[in-house]
């Protein structure tokens, strides 16, 4: 994978989430900041200073943890104290700091139990009481959580959180997962094709992509073309295939922009909506597709363009809402994000 980063920083105390889609080059981003991957060109600093005259020195103050927790075939405890016992720290350092973090990791009664004999959350959690027990300057974690079941998956992340909360470590996890990045992450960079596309807070990077690819990978799902007709007030009227909506912005007339919209922003009903409330927007078309998703279904609207929308499967069976039915869609132009093209 080629990766091409022009700049990207951790700053103390911070957990960047670093999300993108497979094969965007996240992992090798992880092995490459952590000096187990050797880079081409560019320069590592650390705490302003460069890293090629120490790496060891670095790699010292690093805690590392993978996808595979990757331990060792010996007991819980023993793998926990690995790295203490590297740096020479006698067994009466070792002890108390083992113990703390295997309870805080809630394997305390398990130090005894071999490696292989534990499950996939449990060996996770082993993977981090080892990482955690270093004290590292800088913890990072490369998809730790994605190969776990959800209920072992949400329990672990839960915990995690409240670790480094609690620790202020600085931290950064790379992941494909949206969900972890927005519970986890003080600041969350976009990595696509090896570049990283958007870097800020969750909420900006989340409501506000800076481009096409990057609203898709955040669920950005109705991304339509459109015009700017004019402006007042700071509400912008926007041709969209021949519908005309509105949105908060300042674009001159004539701009060209893409109009984009998040599914769980969309309401839905069988009802035409007053136009005394808040929602400007108002559009009637059929529905075309229903598709379940947990607790969750997304509908398909066919306004003369697609509409995607996200309601409640629960919503779905009181409204009766069916395959072929009429409906009407509602959103504020407060939900609306412009892409000037």
């Amino acid at each position: 994978m080629v990766l091409e980063v022009d700049h990207l920083a951790v700053q103390p105390g911070e957990v960047l989430a670093v999300i993108g889609p497979n094969g965007s080059g996240k992992s090798t981003l992880v092995l490459a900041l952590s000096q187990l991957l050797r880079v081409e060109r560019g320069t590592f600093l650390f705490r302003g200073q460069p890293l090629d005259r120490d790496v060891l020195a670095f790699r010292r103050k690093i805690g590392l943890v993978l996808q595979d927790p990757l331990l060792l075939d010996t007991s819980v405890y023993a793998n926990v104290a690995t790295g203490l016992r590297f740096r020479g720290l006698p067994e009466k350092t070792i002890r108390p700091v083992v113990e703390e973090w295997l309870a805080k990791l809630g394997v305390e009664k398990l130090a005894r139990r071999r490696s292989r004999a534990l499950s996939g959350g449990e060996a996770q959690r082993v993977s981090l009481a080892r990482a955690f027990a270093l004290n590292p300057d800088i913890l990072f974690l490369d998809e730790p959580f994605s190969s776990l079941d959800t209920p072992t998956r949400q329990r672990l992340l839960a915990d995690f959180q409240e670790l480094v909360a609690a620790s202020g470590m600085t931290t950064l996890i790379v992941t494909h997962d949206m969900d972890e990045a927005l519970l986890l992450g003080s600041r969350v960079a976009v990595l696509i094709g090896g570049r990283v596309r958007q870097d800020g807070l969750p909420d900006q990077v989340f409501n506000s992509p800076v481009d096409p690819d990057v609203a898709e990978f955040v669920g950005v799902e109705t991304v339509l073309a459109g015009k700017v007709l004019r402006m007042a007030d700071g509400i912008l009227s926007i041709d969209v295939h021949g519908s005309e909506l509105q949105a908060v912005g300042n674009l001159a007339p004539g701009r060209d922009v893409l109009f984009c919209l998040r599914p769980e922003d969309v309401t839905i009903s069988l009802e035409l909506m007053p136009y005394s409330s808040s929602a400007r927007n108002h559009l009637s078309g059929t529905i075309q597709r229903i598709l379940p998703q947990g607790p969750l279904a997304r509908i398909v609207l066919d306004c003369g363009f697609p509409l995607i929308a996200l309601v409640t499967r629960a919503s779905v069976s009181e409204m009766a809402l069916a395959e072929g039915q009429q409906a009407n869609a509602a959103f504020k132009a407060s939900a609306v994000h412009l892409i000037p093209r």
